[in-house]
This record gives structure tokens, C-alpha cells and sequence, in this order.
């Protein structure tokens, strides 16, 4: 015999009695702050008043007062429960069920007091919402006791309606509460995982044009290197074995960076021949996005491209790029100012937009703005440098970036 449904059974009945909250100390109002700051106050007067109407009617209905004044305790005191511990509330209110119903008029529908019979159905409303499918079917039953024992015959079908009714509609609000957390989750992990695989293909696409721009040096290296005792007169034979080693190192280092790229590379793409884009090509750039609609003005000096190394134009390049594009996409029609200066160690980069006319239109974060912030600090930070980006206090943005290099190395 199977008894694994008899122990979920027990198992509900003993959550159902005994059992804590589930979620344990949630209160109701959780989600609205500001509702729930004048919650307590506006529910502790209606739990009074309930308590005088209730002790009103008790007393009408011929009660000595203090069995009156303890139906009225017993009627509240769910309803003051509900809201952080709305199961403790539901088993309150079967006792209460079970209890006041002593001396009540013959002409009344039911044995309870107004206040108790709504109260109740409150209770029920709201519980029926917070717990599972066993503890429900628990909880529905135990709460057809006092219906069934107490309440008319002719009464009896359409509380029992009511109660069911208000079971099938807690279910189905629980089970879209679960829904949509579950969505949320789900959501939240995916806007994680899609921003792990755009920062690892945009650390992808700068180790390609990495090794374009590297491999180009390399090259130069190895020629040179094999060249110069051809080149040069009167080369001794050491000197000329030296050369024949730079050589050969050189050519190895572009082997293993071909084999690294083959790796990054997918079967799809196929090799970047075009030469990489550098500040030289700032000006078509820039004109390009005035031919599309952005108010474009480019402050950059006529040799700043010629004295910083390739890989930090191209970086600068790719920033002022992305920087377009987000300033195109989020603040549509307002003017952008692009700023370039290269200094003795350092390029500066800065890309700066006025206030869109729609506000809401701006980014706030990096999430707003989606990937784009996130590829242009990859950049900047993998040449050590470093990257800022953030609204400015008159509703602009502009992103920053300065990357070092060696001026000694530059290309001149």
C-alpha cells in the first residue's frame, strides 16, 4: 500500500493545526509601504468598532456581560491576527465559529453575529491565498464543520458555495503569485546570463582585433629582424644570429596568437582582413552620424591619431562609437559633443549629450543602457585605463574614458 498520499495528508493536517505561517512574519501589506504606515492605526479603530457593535448585539440578544464582552474579544481578535499570522487568525476564528453561538434569535439566518459571520469570511478569503493545496483542502473541511453542525439547512448549500468558491479563487491568486515570482526569477537570470555572454563576446571581439592590431607589429618584427642583415653592411656573424632568432620568435608568437584566435573565432566567422579603424577615421564616423540625425560636433586635434598606438585608437575609437549609438538610441535629436585629447601618457575620451526632450528616454545605469556601457569599460580597462559613465546634473550623460600608453611606443 502506497502510503505516501496518508503521510502528505497528516503531514497537512498537523501544518494546518499547529503549523507555523507560511511565509512566517509576512505581512500582508508588504508590497505598499505607504498603505501599510497607516494600516495599524485605521485597523486598531475598526477593530474597535467591530468590538462595540458586536458587544452591542450580544448584549441585544440577551447575553450577561461578560460572556458578551468575550464573544466580542473572540470576534476581533482574528482580525487583528490577520496580517502577520493569518493561519493563527483562521484556527482563531474556528474556535470563535464553534463557540459564540449561544442565544441567538430565532429569525436570524445563521447562529453568529454579523461582525463574526463577515469577519470570517475575510479570514477565509485571505488564508485561502497563502497556503498550499493540502493545507487548503484541510483548512476547507475543518471550516465546513461549524457550517454543517450550526448553520439552518436551507442555509447550509450556499455557505457551502461561498466557501468554496472563495477556496477555488485562493488557489488560482496563489498559484499566479507563484507564477509570476517564478517569471521574475527566471527573468533575472536570464538578464544575468545574457550580460556574462555579451561581456565575454565583447572581450572576444577586442582579443581579434587585438591580435589584428599585435600581429601587424609582429610582422614588421620578423621582416625587419630578417631583412637586416641584407639591410645593413659589415653585420657581424653573432649579431646577424641574433637577428635570425628575433626572428624566429617573432614568427612563433604569430603562430600561437593564430591558434588562440582560431579558438575565439566560431566556425562561422570568417578572418578580419579590413584594417582596423583608428582616430584617423573619427571624421567619417562623425559624419555618418550626422547623415543619420544626431547633432554631432567633434573636438579632437588634427594629430591626435598619430600619437597613441594602435590598440588604444582602436579602443577610442569603439568607445566614441558606442557612445553615438547610445546617445542616438536614448536621447534621440539631442546634441552630442565628442571630446578627444591625447596627452604625453594618456588619451582622453569623453562623449557627452544634452537633455533628450522626453527625460525618461535617458539611462539611469548600465541596465538601462543595456551592454553598450559594459563593452566600452571592458575596453578601457583592459588597457588599464579607466571608464565612467552617468547622468549629468543639468539631464545630460556622458561617458568618460582615459586610456594610458607608453608615448614611446606610439606610432609616429
Amino acid at each position: 500500500m502506497n502510503r505516501h498520499p496518508i503521510a502528505v495528508a497528516l503531514q497537512a493536517l498537523r501544518q494546518t493545526l499547529l503549523g507555523r505561517d507560511a511565509p512566517p512574519g509576512r505581512p500582508l501589506l508588504a508590497r505598499w509601504p505607504r498603505l501599510a504606515r497607516y494600516a495599524a492605526p485605521v485597523g486598531l479603530l475598526a477593530a474597535l468598532g467591530l468590538f462595540w457593535i458586536t458587544l452591542a448585539v450580544e448584549s441585544d440578544w440577551g447575553l450577561p456581560t461578560p460572556i458578551a464582552v468575550l464573544f466580542a474579544a473572540m470576534t476581533v481578535a482574528p482580525l487583528l491576527a490577520l496580517p502577520r499570522r493569518p493561519l493563527l487568525a483562521w484556527r482563531l476564528t474556528v474556535l470563535a465559529l464553534l463557540v459564540c453561538t449561544f442565544n441567538a434569535p430565532a429569525d436570524t439566518p445563521g447562529p453568529w453575529t454579523p461582525p463574526l459571520a463577515l469577519g470570517s469570511i475575510v479570514v477565509v478569503a485571505v488564508v485561502v491565498a497563502r497556503v498550499d493545496r493540502p493545507v487548503l483542502a484541510w483548512l476547507v473541511a475543518i471550516t465546513a464543520v461549524p457550517v454543517l453542525t450550526l448553520v439552518r439547512a436551507e442555509n447550509r448549500a450556499a455557505v457551502l458555495a461561498l466557501l468554496g468558491a472563495l477556496a477555488i479563487v485562493g488557489d488560482l491568486i496563489r498559484r499566479n503569485r507563484l507564477s509570476r515570482h517564478a517569471l521574475a526569477a527566471q527573468t533575472e537570470l536570464s538578464e544575468r546570463e545574457q550580460e556574462r555572454r555579451a561581456v565575454l563576446e565583447e572581450r572576444t571581439r577586442i582579443a581579434r582585433e587585438m591580435h589584428d592590431v599585435v600581429a601587424h607589429h609582429m610582422s614588421l618584427i620578423a621582416v625587419q629582424a630578417e631583412t637586416a642583415p641584407y639591410r645593413l653592411t659589415d653585420v657581424p656573424a653573432p649579431a646577424a644570429a641574433e637577428f635570425v632568432a628575433i626572428a624566429a620568435s617573432a614568427r612563433d608568437a604569430l603562430t600561437d596568437m593564430r591558434r588562440l584566435l582560431g579558438v575565439l573565432r566560431s566556425e562561422s566567422t570568417g578572418p578580419q582582413t579590413a584594417p582596423q579603424p583608428d582616430l584617423t577615421d573619427l571624421n567619417a564616423m562623425v559624419d555618418v552620424a550626422r547623415r543619420a540625425g544626431v547633432p554631432v560636433t567633434l573636438d579632437a586635434g588634427p594629430d591626435d591619431g598619430g600619437r597613441v598606438p594602435a590598440p588604444v585608437g582602436l579602443a577610442a575609437y569603439r568607445i566614441v562609437q558606442e557612445g553615438l549609438a547610445n546617445a542616438a538610441r536614448h536621447a534621440a535629436g539631442a546634441a552630442v559633443r565628442v571630446t578627444v585629447r591625447a596627452g604625453r601618457s594618456s588619451l582622453g575620451v569623453r562623449v557627452q549629450n544634452a537633455p533628450p526632450d522626453d527625460v525618461r528616454a535617458r539611462p539611469d545605469t548600465e541596465a538601462d543602457a543595456g551592454h553598450g556601457l559594459t563593452g566600452m569599460r571592458e575596453r578601457a580597462t583592459s588597457l588599464g585605463g579607466t571608464f565612467t559613465a552617468g547622468p549629468l546634473p543639468d539631464g545630460g550623460y556622458a561617458v568618460t574614458a582615459e586610456l594610458p600608453y607608453d608615448s614611446e611606443s606610439g606610432d609616429r
